[in-house]
């Protein structure tokens, strides 16, 4: 074989690998509520990251499963009913087939399970109680599904807006040593130290109880960097932003920055957040009169924010979105105009363009991607 034939192989191969690798599907998995509405449970499609292509598969039927949480070893998801039960549901899950099983149901300690994480080992659940103000441990049996172990912190407090405490979320340390809890009616990221082998008492305080945001901000949702020293916070009521630098358990804010306009008096309602793989930027989405997408790059040295575009949903109360595993994707949840939104992503510039694709679902609240064996 001469020199251009054995060149031409080797490009051939590698333009081959490569749309081979663009090419590659993952589960897109669905939460929704049910009542009122059409929706039956968790959905699942499979997404190619090479197109944007999204193809229903499955579904498994459940009430109001508004918001779940994947096992580290994807054979599991433990979903929140947000229903008048206020259950906690352990379904086994088919990597390669997407399939969906309940297991079994436990009771979510109070009312109103909005919100539900894993930790990395598999050993608990810790569900955030928005109607009951408060937050739920419960243990996982070796078989994944839900024991009778449980543990629920009933939170205390007010703030100048709220009356009574509204747990929002329930977010897992990267070194599954601690849960920080978003309390929305308290204005307070409550901080728990956790150790699963104290079953069934496997939270309590941390040395820091809590970091104070300010009055009447509404914290909601949360994310950490992938470097592990920032956390970020969203918040409902005042829609920002808070930066905090992250330690053993403590934090320590160093930025808040708005994602509503200057001057703006309405109601923004930011809902969701997430941080880029690469770490170099972060989303956070509101869903109320506002409905946009607001891009922030990170500076890499001190963790801080810096707006740089903002993007229309162009639907209205945005739940939740995600970033897709490829980067390159970004889908938003509608509930208000029952769809999933699919946006392009630039990875250089963190920006996001209109596709046009959309997937007609009744009141979906939460997608997350899941790889496919």
């Amino acid at each position: 074989m001469n020199l251009k034939k054995i060149i031409g192989f080797y490009v051939l191969m590698f333009i081959s690998s490569t749309l081979f690798a663009q090419a590659e599907r993952y589960h897109l998995l669905v939460g929704t509520y049910t009542s009122p509405g059409k929706s039956e449970g968790i959905y699942v499609y499979e997404f190619n990251t090479e197109n944007g292509e999204i193809a229903y598969k499955s579904k498994v039927i459940l009430e109001s499963p508004s918001y779940f949480a994947v096992s580290p070893d994807r054979k599991f998801v433990y979903s929140v009913s947000e229903s008048k039960e206020s259950k906690i549901n352990a379904l086994s899950f088919d990597a390669k087939s997407g399939e969906l099983k309940l297991i079994n149901s436990r009771p979510s300690g109070s009312a109103g399970p909005t919100h539900i994480s894993v930790d990395a080992q598999r050993k608990y659940v810790f569900a955030a109680n928005y109607g009951g103000g408060s937050l739920t441990a419960l243990a996982i049996e070796e078989d994944g599904s839900l024991g009778d172990d449980i543990q629920d912190i009933k939170h205390e407090g007010s703030s100048i807006v709220m009356k009574k405490p509204y747990v929002h979320s329930a977010v897992v340390s990267p070194d599954n040593k601690y849960v920080l809890a978003a309390d929305l009616g308290t204005d307070k990221i409550n901080i728990y130290r956790f150790k699963s082998q104290n079953r069934p008492l496997a939270l309590v305080s941390a040395v820091q109880p809590f970091a104070l945001l300010d009055p009447g901000a509404g914290p909601r949702h949360s994310a950490f960097h992938p470097n592990k020293k920032y956390f970020y916070s969203v918040t409902e009521l005042n829609s920002k932003v808070y930066a905090f630098e992250y330690k053993n358990g403590r934090l320590k804010q160093i930025q808040s920055i708005s994602m509503i306009p200057e001057g703006f008096t309405g109601p923004g309602h930011g809902a969701d957040i997430q941080v880029s793989a690469d770490g170099k930027f972060l989303y956070a989405n509101t869903r109320s009169t506002v409905n946009e997408i607001a891009i922030f790059s990170i500076n890499q040295s001190d963790g801080k924010l810096s707006l740089i575009d903002k993007q229309p949903s162009l639907g209205k109360s945005s739940r939740t979105f995600a970033i897709d595993p490829s980067g390159n994707w970004v889908i938003s949840t509608s509930q208000g105009t029952n769809e999933l939104i699919l946006f392009k992503r630039n990875q250089e510039t963190g920006k996001l363009t209109v596709t046009g694709q959309k997937i007609s679902i009744d009141k979906p609240s939460l997608v997350k991607f899941v790889k496919m064996d």
